[in-house]
């Protein structure tokens, strides 16, 4: 039997045991936690109060264990892999000082924590983890589903939030937005109180909360309800909500990307939209074909408009966000139901399917990344992509009598 399979035998005892392991990169790579436990320690032999946690998972952390006041208390320090075994033999020989001047580390922890608030932690989210990691598209993302669903819990603290407050929440959300808002919310919030560890706050009150079940959806605008559609944004009194709406449903622009258009992204010589990578949901660099209806749309907005995008608005971003009540006023006056915002780039891609377009087509000019068909849209021009857009943008219009007058 190993040394680290000895010591761990007995996981209770082990702060009382003499015998101690030399922690290195190969010692701790080694270990494993036996099936049917929880976790199991490791100490090390030349910081004293230093000890490895093991789990079944494989996860590793640095912990400082020592006793103060006759109870065992165990501070955590890093993960293994994200500090160094020195590393945290320094940390572990800080809490050891702290302690011996009559310090309590824990009490220290505690009060921090006390202090800590829902939105203390996105700040730290975002700066930490996710403009470090993420595209702008997606962190920008974070922000509109903190924003939308989150917000009310910015000045709740992290201790009191529990289980059934997130699963409550996670309910409400799916029932008034739908299931996957709903677990794109708790996957957000879920990863925010695992990077809450680095500021001292252990417990993830979104663990063990069932995902809803997601059904892809298949809604798109049909021949009956185009007419109708258009009729209602016709009567749309906000142009800039109007135009979006129109450049967004031709285009099959994601919502993103359409919302934040810029001017110097539109090559109006070319008729083309080049999307740059950053912005770009799936990490790459896209250029979308804009038919001529989009073309006039655009070269109408652009006399005497001096923002840098398209769409502008006073808001923070500069340009149009959440236009909620104006999609509302446009469904009930058209009589439509079940119809979200991104079933507009739906629409496109099927009309493109309904007049003849081949599905690496539609791929390529919906900007879609799979992995069996990413050859050959790397192979293909924007001819065949142009022809499929005009003659999916002639037969939407052509389905409404007013159309016309939108562009």
């Amino acid at each position: 039997m190993s040394t680290i399979m000895r010591i761990a035998d007995d996981e209770k005892q082990l702060p009382k045991l003499s015998r101690k392991v030399n922690l290195t990169v190969r010692t701790i790579e080694a270990a494993k936690c036996p099936v049917g436990r929880k976790r199991i320690w490791i100490h090390d032999s030349k910081a004293h109060g230093l000890a490895v946690s093991v789990m079944p998972s494989g996860t590793k952390t640095f912990y400082a264990y020592r006793w103060v006041k006759n109870r065992p208390q165990q501070l955590r320090l890093g993960r293994f892999g994200e500090i160094s075994i020195d590393q945290a033999r320094r940390l572990a020989g800080h809490t050891s000082a702290k302690i011996a001047d009559g310090i309590d580390p824990m009490a220290e922890k505690r009060k921090r924590r006390a202090g800590q608030t829902l939105g203390s932690l996105f700040i730290f989210y975002m700066e930490h983890h996710a403009k470090v990691h993420k595209r702008p598209v997606s962190w920008q993302g974070d922000e509109g589903t903190f924003r939308r669903y989150l917000k009310p819990w910015t000045n709740r603290k992290l201790d009191d939030i529990e289980r059934r407050d997130v699963q409550f929440l996670h309910a409400k959300v799916g029932q008034d937005h739908g299931h996957y808002a709903a677990n794109r919310m708790l996957a957000m919030l879920s990863k925010m109180f695992n990077v809450a560890r680095d500021i001292g706050h252990e417990v993830n009150p979104v663990n063990g909360i069932r995902r809803f079940r997601e059904q892809s959806r298949d809604r798109f605008l049909g021949a009956d309800e185009l007419p109708k559609f258009f009729s209602a944004l016709q009567e749309e009194p906000n142009e800039t909500i109007r135009d979006y709406i129109m450049v967004a449903l031709l285009t099959g622009g994601r919502r993103s990307n359409a919302m934040g258009m810029r001017w110097a992204d539109i090559s109006f010589d070319r008729s083309i939209w080049s999307i740059p990578h950053d912005d770009s949901k799936n990490g790459q660099a896209m250029t979308v074909y804009l038919a001529d209806p989009v073309m006039e749309i655009l070269n109408r907005r652009r006399e005497g408009n001096d923002s840098p995008f398209v769409f502008p608005s006073y808001g923070r971003s500069g340009h149009i966000e959440d236009i909620k009540c104006a999609w509302t006023r446009i469904l009930n006056r058209a009589g439509i139901v079940n119809l979200r915002l991104h079933d507009l780039r739906r629409t496109l891609g099927s009309w493109q399917a309904a007049t003849g377009a081949s599905l690496p087509v539609i791929g390529k000019s919906l900007g879609h990344k799979n992995v069996a068909t990413t050859a050959i849209y790397a192979r293909l021009n924007l001819d065949p992509v142009k022809q499929s857009v005009n003659a999916a943008t002639a037969a939407i219009l052509g389905t409404g009598n007013d159309a016309d007058q939108l562009a």
